[in-house]
This record gives structure tokens, sequence and C-alpha cells, in this order.
């Protein structure tokens, strides 16, 4: 009976473990979606979490009796609060300035709770197993729980069930742990335990219940409240939280709760994106789309007769069959999905570029702000090298550069890292209601900053292709910034080993006025 109960313990320790793992992902996961920089928060969060590790374990030893009950009560509690993180962090985006605060403080309580569980555990297991065998099986059976959490988390539970049911999955765990438990070792509980607990449990599986079945609903209701207008779609993939918003007939794409596009506007934005590069390439036969996903960039390439082959890169398989499947996007970015020139290629930009072989004449940058660490990656020096070598002799590339106003220190540091990779540089603007006044940077490998400037300006726009909004006029514009608003030499450029670009943008006043 004594080895009996031993291995019930060390599979309740195996289960846990899964569970507290996935429990540290989901927490830095939400706080990367909703306060940005990634690599700060899940260092903060992982950070807090082991600290509250450690006082939890701290406080168990100050328990003297009942230890078993105490660890079922754990058990319980754990159930309710990572069921519920998430989805209080939903709710209080939409009605608090102050998510950080919720966030962090599941993050601690279930840190807490996650510490008691293995002195527990060992304290209840000592009277089965000598000291060396007893603390190095349940060491033994948390880390190999902590390996399946990490595997479950990364193929399953974010990419299928996401940050809405995954929760549950862990609070499942925790209950059933506690539930098989209480039935194998019920003898052994006092009488007063015993009546709370079965209280307790019927009231946790109805509420749990309750909320894992209204948990889309409740955080759409959150994300209503956050955005303000009619969200009519949401959708967490493994990359991203992609949500879709309505008001009167006009749509917002918003991606980790930043705002991509808008149909009210987005030609504003993606005619300079494309046109002045591709005018600037006499033969742009080979196009290379990095990001871009909504296809909006596809819809603008395609309309040059010369182009043979436009390959378009972005990570997240899910957005690109937003762009190709539903019908607002259809709609906005003219069926380019379905262009017989268009071939679609889900990866890693920066990996993609390493390893890929052909050339291209133009290459196209339309990637999300530069406002965390991972993002910078594709705003930095080596990144355009690579472009750089992928791009023949006469090749242009182009790259969205942020407001040139609200985040001037960043669209200098883009500009300058664009020219530090090799490239002859010309910054071009536009205002976009949705935005504000935004700006991209054209490079060339062949051609001056006076030449480029000089085409744009004086070449008439080509009347075969059919545009709302850009024209040679709107291009004298796009290449007229005034006087200086920034000194240039105070920026630095932007590498993989000196990150400063985000640092750039999140001290920007367009940051703050988001």
């Amino acid at each position: 009976m004594a080895i009996n109960k031993s291995k019930i313990l060390k599979l309740a320790l195996f289960a846990t473990g899964l569970s507290g793992i996935v429990a540290e992902y989901i927490q830095s996961t939400l706080a990367t979606y909703f306060l940005g920089d990634s690599i700060f928060q899940w260092t903060m969060i992982l950070s807090s979490m082991l600290f509250a590790m450690g006082v939890g374990s701290r406080i168990s030893a100050r328990f003297k009796d009942q230890i078993l009950e105490k660890f079922l009560w754990a058990e319980f509690s754990l159930s309710l609060l990572t069921s519920c993180a998430a989805l209080t962090t939903y709710v209080a985006m939409g009605y608090s300035a102050y998510v950080a605060v919720f966030i962090y403080a599941f993050a601690l309580l279930i840190g807490l709770l996650i510490g008691m569980e293995i002195p527990l555990v060992t304290r209840v297991n000592e009277e089965n197993e000598e000291l060396r065998t007893n603390i190095a099986g349940v060491m033994e059976n948390d880390y190999y729980g902590s390996l399946l959490g990490g595997i479950f988390f990364v193929f399953v539970g974010l990419p299928y069930l996401g940050l809405t049911y995954t929760p549950f999955v862990l609070g499942a765990t925790n209950l059933s742990v506690a539930l098989f438990l209480l039935w194998k070792t019920k003898k052994s509980i006092t009488p007063n335990h015993l009546k709370a607990f079965y209280v307790v449990i019927p009231s946790l599986i109805v509420l749990l219940s309750f909320l894992a079945i209204n948990a889309e609903q409740i955080v759409l209701h959150g994300e209503q409240k956050r955005y303000g207008d009619k969200v009519i779609f949401s959708e967490q993939t493994r990359y991203q939280k992609i949500t879709i918003t309505q008001y009167k007939e006009h749509y917002w794409l918003y991606l980790n709760g930043s705002k991509q596009l808008s149909t009210f506007d987005e030609w504003l934005y993606h005619e300079p994106l494309v046109h002045p590069a591709m005018q600037l390439t006499k033969t742009p036969k080979n196009v290379l789309i990095l990001g871009a996903g909504d296809g909006c960039a596809i819809r603008e390439v395609v309309k040059y007769p010369e182009v043979e082959k436009v390959t378009l890169v972005d990570i997240d398989p899910e957005m690109t069959n937003i762009g190709k499947t539903n019908s607002i996007f259809i709609s906005m970015n003219d069926s380019a999905y379905y262009h017989q020139k268009v071939e679609v290629i889900n990866q890693d930009a920066f990996q993609y570029l390493e390893e890929e072989q052909q050339f291209f004449d133009v290459v196209i940058l339309d990637f999300p702000d530069p406002k965390s660490i991972d993002l910078n990656r594709v705003y930095t020096k080596e990144f355009y090298q690579l472009c750089y070598n992928a791009l023949r002799p006469n090749g242009v590339i182009v790259t969205q550069a942020v407001s040139p106003y609200y985040t001037a220190a960043a669209y200098k540091s883009i500009e300058k890292t664009v020219q530090a990779a090799g490239f002859n540089v010309l910054p071009i603007h536009n205002h976009v209601y949705s935005f504000g006044e935004w700006g991209w940077v054209i490079g060339s490998k062949k051609l001056s900053t006076e030449e480029m400037k000089s085409i744009l300006t004086k070449s008439p726009f080509r009347n075969d292709i059919e545009v709302q909004w850009i024209n040679q006029e709107s291009m004298q514009l796009m290449t007229s910034f005034g006087k200086e608003l920034f000194i240039k030499d105070s920026v630095e450029v932007n590498t993989v080993h000196n990150p400063v670009l985000y640092r750039y943008y999140l001290d920007g006043a367009w940051a703050k006025y988001l």
C-alpha cells in the first residue's frame, strides 16, 4: 500500500509539473500580447513566478500537520486560478488601464501555490521512502512533467486551444490530480476537511464548466470593450492575436492589439510602399514581399505586366489564410492571392533569406512596427544585408519605417541602418488618416539618392498602372520633408547585437499616442 501511495504522489507531481510550467508560459504570453516587449515580459514573468515559488516553498515549511490536506487545497486553488487568469485579463483589458497588475498578480499567486507543491508532496511521501530516493523521485517526476508541458504548450495548447481554452486544461489537470489523490487517500483525510472538500469540489466543477462553456463570449466581451468598434473576428495563432473590427462599412485589422490597416484608407499606405520602388526598377520581373499577409502589397505588385513572379513570405499561415479566404480581405486585396504569378511561403523571413538561392529585382518589407526585441530583428543591419545579397545589381528595397514625426529617432535609425547595409537611401513619407504621418525608406544598390529622387519626381507616373491616389505630383510631396527635425548623427545603427530600434520606438510620442 505504501508503494502504491508513493507512486500516486509522484504521478500527481508529474501532472502538476506539466500544469505548472504551462501556467508560467501562459502568463508570459499574456504579458507579451498585452504589454509588449516579449523579452522583458517573459524574463520578468518567469522571474516573478520563480520568486513566488520560493516564497511558497518557505510558507510550506510553516505547515506542521495535515500536510496532505494542504496539498489538496493548493491543487483546488490552482485549478481555479489557472483557469481564470487569462479570462480575467481579457475582461480587465476592457475596463482598466492597469492590466499589468492583473497579469503579475496572477503570476505571483500561481507561482506561490506551485512553490508549495514539491515540499508538501516530499513531506507526505517521507513515510514511504528514504530521503535520497524520495527527493530524487519527486524532483524527477516534476521535471519530466515540465518537459511534456512545454511540448504541449508549443505544439497543442497555443496553436490549437489558444489562451482561451489552454488554461482550462491546466485547471482540469490540477482538479483531476486533487480528485484522484482524494479518492485514493480519503481514509487519511480528517472528517472536517472531507466535508469541506465535498462542498468545494462540486462548486469548482460547476464554476469551471460554466466559464469554459462561455469562455469565447467572455473574451469577446473584453475585446469589445477594448477596441470600441464591433469585433467580428478574433483568433489566437501560434504567433499572434489576430483581430478584425468593424465600424459602419469599414474594417480594421489588429495584430496583438496594434492597428495594422483599415479598409478606409489602406491605399494611402500600400501605394507608397509599393509603387516608388517598382518605378525605380526598369525590369521588376521577380519581386519578394516579406510580411504583408493581408495581400494588399501583392495587389499593387501584380498590376505591373512585366512582373513574372511574386513570392510572399509570412511566418503565420493563419494570416495568409485570412488574406486568401476571408471575404473582407478578398475584396480589399482584389483576390491577389489567387493570381497565377503569386507563390506563398510560410516561414520566418530571416531564415528564408539565409536559405534562399534565387535573386530578386525588388524586395518589399511590410512588417509590424518594431515595438519588441523579436520584431526588432527584421529591422537590423544583418537582415538588410541579407536583402542586399538577395537583390540583383539594379535591385531596390523598400521597408515600412514607422512615423518620421511621432517616432523620429526610430525612423532615422531605420534609414541609417538600411544605409549601413550598403544601400543608397531615399526616405519618403505620406499622411495616412488611420495612422497619421507615416514613413518608408527606399534603398537602391545602384542609384544614388539624388537619382532616385529625380526619377520619382520628374518622370511621369505610368498611366498603365491603375491606382487610387499616387501620381507624379504626390511623389514630390512624399520625397520632401522640410527642415530636419531630428539630428541623424545622434541615433545608432540597429543591429542584432545592439538592438536600439525598439527602444527608440517605445520612447517615441507615437507609441504613447497608441
